[in-house]
């Protein structure tokens, strides 16, 4: 009796310890969050990867936020803001309760020495710069006050300032690193401090306890509730399922179709696929480069893609068929493209090509003309499975007597040497985003990425119309004669929206994805022993 007494009172004692924070430590939360793409970098401010943003879009916060359930412009680090009525300056009132990760105040000062750092051309920015647009300069017109002056009105800018490119980072970080070092010691205002990065093997983040100034959209107003995260890289796409299925990672993105609907059935994993904004996976076609300088080719080319086929094949149906040069999900998308341009006409195409005097004159089941060959080179990069589009897209055209030549680059790099060489009729890429502007590098005769070699005046005019007005009603409209216009002149094949398929363990909980649809809220995500 008395020896259960004491096992008793022992047991209060060590009760009372572990409640009053004794001498028990208290358990920490870890996750690894599997990264799909080892980029050439990772700061916000330099490098254009996606995948950047998936760590860092919790390590910085932003002027204003983009809610990814009514897609309205929200406070952020900027707790109001005004347009001047000609849409040159946009003055923000700056919030005077928060701190960077360091323990700098953040200030006027700070949102300025980021776009110092942003629009010095010695930092080589490759996105944020331009998204700022026609940016001219800044004023500061108090501790708290900030004006950001344009050249000409800009209406994706909001949009541009909600983005993890132009995240603000800590001004004496800043100063204290230079280009090729601050990737290493990033230091930003956001629920989750940086703790390291080792190229090729992981990035580590850790719980900002002292995070107290979320934008409102957010569950969890307060600290992230996981104290640590380690992104690790899985480049190799039959990795991904394994490493969630062994333990080696709780949350992955871009899982292979395949493994995706294998995994449907596991009650231990949990699918999360995210329709994401902005261009579907599609080809260019070169307006510029026989046999596609001739509308009607490109036309026979559009009509002869069974987009159906090739999503049923490839993406398992996960993702929706593209009817136009944005995806559905996108601000601005014209609903009625799907009625408009229908194609997978495989009568429709024979016509098209014969009436340009394509024949298969000598039997041997390849068109020609002239004595020349209907021949297609199509250039297809490593990632989103362009490689297997692009096989079926060959065994469709060649059932219509199309020689195609299918050419795979290793990276984007060599993707943009092959646009730059000009040497194609099809060229596949995709970029991402929420505001409809994207289109204006790929479409405007003088666009950095315009791989279809368009000119056209009328196009041109709309794009930069739409670009620059502030009507919300007028863009909407600009935007459906843009795609259509981009379609009526055959410039793009479409063929399925971007829809990554997100996985997590079952212990998971409180996963979402910001407007971008690529970005984790990790703040919010619990995880459940």
């Amino acid at each position: 009796m008395r020896l259960l007494s004491i096992l008793i009172a022992t047991g209060l004692i060590l009760a009372v310890l572990v409640g009053c924070g004794g001498e028990a430590t208290p358990s920490v939360t870890r996750l690894v969050y599997g990264l799909t793409l080892m980029p050439s970098g990772f700061d916000p401010h330099i490098h254009a990867s996606a995948e950047l943003g998936i760590p860092l879009r919790s390590v910085y916060d932003t002027l204003v936020y983009l809610d990814p359930e009514t897609g309205e412009f929200v406070p952020g680090l900027a707790e109001g803001w005004v347009i001047s009525d000609d849409g040159l300056t946009y003055t923000f009132t700056l919030r005077q309760d928060v701190t960077f990760h360091d323990g700098t105040h953040f200030d006027a000062a700070a949102v300025a020495a980021n776009l110092d750092r942003i629009t010095d051309p010695a930092t080589g920015s490759q996105k944020a710069v331009y998204m700022l647009g026609p940016y001219d300069h800044y004023e500061i017109v108090d501790n708290y006050t900030i004006r950001i002056v344009l050249s000409e009105p800009y209406a994706p800018l909001l949009d541009s300032l909600s983005q993890v490119y132009l995240g603000i980072a800590s001004p004496t970080a800043l100063e204290q690193y230079d280009t090729a070092t601050y990737q290493f010691h990033q230091v930003g205002t956001g629920p989750y401090k940086f703790v390291e990065y080792v190229p090729g093997d992981r990035l580590v983040l850790a719980r900002n306890p002292d995070y107290a100034w979320a934008p409102r959209f957010m569950q969890n107003q307060g600290p992230p509730y996981v104290d640590e995260i380690e992104f690790r890289f899985f480049e190799d796409p039959a990795s991904r399922a394994l490493a969630l299925e062994s333990g080696d990672a709780q949350i992955m993105g871009e899982l292979l179709p395949s493994d995706a609907e294998r995994l449907r059935g596991n009650s231990a994993i949990q699918l999360y696929p995210v329709s994401i904004p902005g261009q579907p996976l599609q080809f260019f076609l070169n307006t510029r480069r026989p046999p596609t300088d001739d509308i009607a080719i490109r036309e026979a080319l559009l009509y002869a893609t069974n987009r159906n086929a090739i999503v049923n094949a490839v993406f398992q149906s996960f993702s929706p068929v593209a009817y136009g040069p944005l995806a559905a999900v996108t601000r601005f998308y014209d609903p009625e493209m799907p009625i408009l341009y229908p194609f997978n006409d495989q009568g429709q195409a024979a016509s098209l090509l014969a009436s340009r005097g394509y024949e298969d004159a000598d039997g041997d089941g390849i068109l020609e003309r002239d004595g020349e060959p209907l021949r297609i080179d199509v250039v297809v990069p490593p990632w989103g499975m362009s490689p297997e589009v692009g096989q079926l897209l060959e065994s469709q055209w060649e059932l219509l007597g199309i020689d195609v030549n299918l050419i795979q680059v290793p990276s984007f790099p060599a993707l943009r040497d092959a646009a730059e060489e000009g040497e194609y009729n099809a060229i596949a890429i995709n970029f991402t985003g929420t505001d409809p502007s994207l289109l204006n590098q790929f479409y405007l005769s003088d666009g950095a990425l315009n791989w279809s070699k368009v000119d056209d005046p009328d196009l041109d005019a709309l794009l930069y119309e739409a670009t620059s007005t502030l009507d919300e009603a007028r863009r909407a409209e600009l935007y459906r004669q843009i795609q259509r216009r981009i379609m009526d002149l055959a410039l793009v094949i479409p063929i399925r929206d971007y829809v990554n398929l997100n996985v997590a363990s079952a212990n998971i909980t409180g996963l979402r994805f910001d407007a971008q649809g690529f970005f984790p809220i990790l703040a919010e995500v619990q995880l459940n022993r």
